[in-house]
């Protein structure tokens, strides 16, 4: 599902952000990426998504090598990942509807199918009764469901959340990865990266550390 070939990263001026990580997700795996700021967690999660390229290595998604994936074909290959910020990134001046179905009225999905699959993805958040909401109305707990019905839109087969529950308390914190794991039951791969330590001892399964950009434990 997603492979490193010892993977380097640096960045201009700076010292390794990853360094000769090999690293293996099998499908349907929920996988916690921990470290301490600076470890490398979020650059991970985006050379996944090809929005930072490695300096050194190979990363294959989905049997996709990304090196050698053409550029006209980066939308097609990101539909099916969907991504989960920690600050959320709603549009204010749009509905939670909006929001959500964005991406699909830029793929040109008729309204009728973009209001049926929104409708679903905030179900599946218990958000369905919210749609005309607009985000200042919302809490942050109730603001990052929605932001994670964005991320199911598509129906992808792999979800990342970047410090998903950074911006919550303790009691939404364990909600959001509770989502995260009925996500992963019904069969998408989902990797989260956290420096929580308590959430990952509460719910368990793999961890991968990463220490100064290396990967200490794979978690295997």
């Amino acid at each position: 599902m997603i492979r490193f070939y010892h993977v380097d990263k640096v960045y201009r001026g700076e010292a390794h952000a990853l360094e000769d990580v090999n690293l293996m997700v099998h499908p349907r795996q929920f996988c916690f990426v921990t470290g301490s700021s600076g470890a490398g967690k979020s650059t991970l999660l985006k050379l996944i998504i090809r929005e930072e390229r490695p300096s050194a290595g190979q990363i294959l998604v989905n049997s996709r090598n990304l090196a050698s994936l053409p550029e006209r074909q980066m939308p097609h290959f990101r539909r099916r990942i969907g991504v989960v910020f920690q600050d959320f990134r709603l549009i204010p001046t749009r509905t939670v509807f909006e929001n959500v179905a964005l991406v699909l009225m830029i793929q040109g999905i008729p309204v009728k199918e973009r209001k049926r699959r929104a409708f679903e993805a905030l179900r599946w958040v218990g958000l369905q009764s919210r749609m005309s909401s607009f985000p200042e109305q919302l809490s942050g707990g109730e603001q990052q469901r929605v932001a994670i019905a964005r991320a199911l839109i598509n129906r992808p087969v792999i979800l990342l959340a970047d410090e998903p529950t950074g911006n919550l308390d303790p009691d939404l914190a364990r909600e959001i990865i509770a989502l995260f794991r009925e996500v992963n039951a019904a069969g998408t791969t989902v990797v989260v990266a956290t420096h929580d330590r308590a959430l990952i001892q509460e719910f368990g399964g793999r961890v991968v550390i990463l220490e100064r950009g290396k990967l200490v434990d794979d978690g295997e």
